[in-house]
């Protein structure tokens, strides 16, 4: 599927609804309609979720600043029947918690809802406390986890529906960094804009970077792929972009640590010649200056700037 890229006036234009009050609407409406519904909390987005605690208190349920607890409460809940709704910073929800997830999620079989926020470095003025980039890398080494990054608010509702009727673990990693269109949600990789057939390779984008990517990029002949759902990974869909390509060589641009889908990709091209490079949060530097997350993003090599110079030297005819 072809869709048109932002214009750089469009990319300064951010949706006024954040992907966390699309999140704390979309879960509340549910309510209504699934009795399997529960939502488990640590205080974070508790007076979000105070109209629906009200209606539903059996189902709402708020146990302090005690992430392990909330990741046990939701195994428990889960054998239960329930489908329950872990929320917090996305620290406090993978790496605080982490042997919970493990033992109270994975090891008992049971399913849940990772609902995050914070991404990499969106509270950034918070300080290193409240940033994660290796969460997507932490949870890739537990089995079966299903793993939506949405770029846009308007992606939400459907990447939760999915996640709400299904029975095993997902993960969905919301952002204050957006993208200025909505993208299609559906499984595999979306083309957002084709090569020539002489085209030098594939970029990847997820989620929120895709913007910075379509700019970055400009008139470079590469085919652009986009997806929210980076777990499972389409291997066949890239496979397959490759081989329309002229050269197997695929940039991966991930809003994350660098490099965390790039064992995805060498599998996905195992009988293929290729060339990849991964851009994502540094895996070398220890930002300790609090900064804003357009900052972080410049830090790190995330803005449009950046990429366009990474793809214009691995690209190089």
């Amino acid at each position: 599927m072809s869709t048109r890229p932002a214009t750089s006036s469009e990319i300064d234009e951010r949706p006024t609804r954040t992907m966390r009050d699309v999140f704390v609407e979309t879960t509340t409406a549910r309510f209504d309609t699934d009795d399997r519904l529960a939502v488990v909390l640590a205080d974070i987005s508790a007076d979000s979720f105070a109209p629906a605690a009200a209606r539903w208190p059996d189902r709402v349920l708020n146990v302090g600043i005690r992430e392990q607890a909330m990741v046990g409460v939701a195994g428990g809940l889960a054998l239960t029947g329930l489908r329950p709704v872990v929320h917090s910073y996305t620290p406090f929800l993978v790496e605080r918690p982490f042997e919970q997830l493990k033992i109270s999620i994975g090891h008992q079989g049971v399913g849940a809802v990772l609902v995050s926020i914070g991404a990499s470095f969106d509270a950034s003025s918070e300080g290193r406390t409240h940033q994660a980039p290796g969460d997507v890398a932490l949870l890739d080494t537990l089995p079966g986890w299903r793993v939506h990054v949405p770029g846009h608010p308007d992606e939400v509702p459907a990447l939760l529906r999915d996640a709400f009727d299904s029975d095993g673990p997902v993960y969905v990693r919301l952002s204050g960094q957006t993208n200025s269109t909505p993208m299609p949600v559906g499984a595999g990789f979306h083309q957002v804009r084709g090569g020539s057939g002489s085209d030098r390779g594939v970029v990847l984008a997820v989620g929120p970077v895709l913007d910075q990517v379509i700019e970055g990029v400009g008139d470079l002949d590469v085919t652009v792929l986009y997806t929210p759902t980076v777990r499972p990974f389409d291997a066949v869909g890239l496979a397959e972009a490759v081989g329309r390509a002229r050269h197997a060589d695929v940039m991966l641009v991930e809003p994350y640590l660098a490099g965390t889908s790039a064992h995805r990709v060498g599998s996905a091209l195992e009988a293929v010649p290729h060339r990849v490079r991964s851009l994502g949060v540094s895996r070398d530097a220890e930002l300790r200056a609090y900064g804003t997350p357009e900052e972080h993003r410049a830090a790190h090599g995330l803005d449009a700037t950046s990429i366009g110079l990474a793809a214009r030297e691995f690209f190089r005819p």
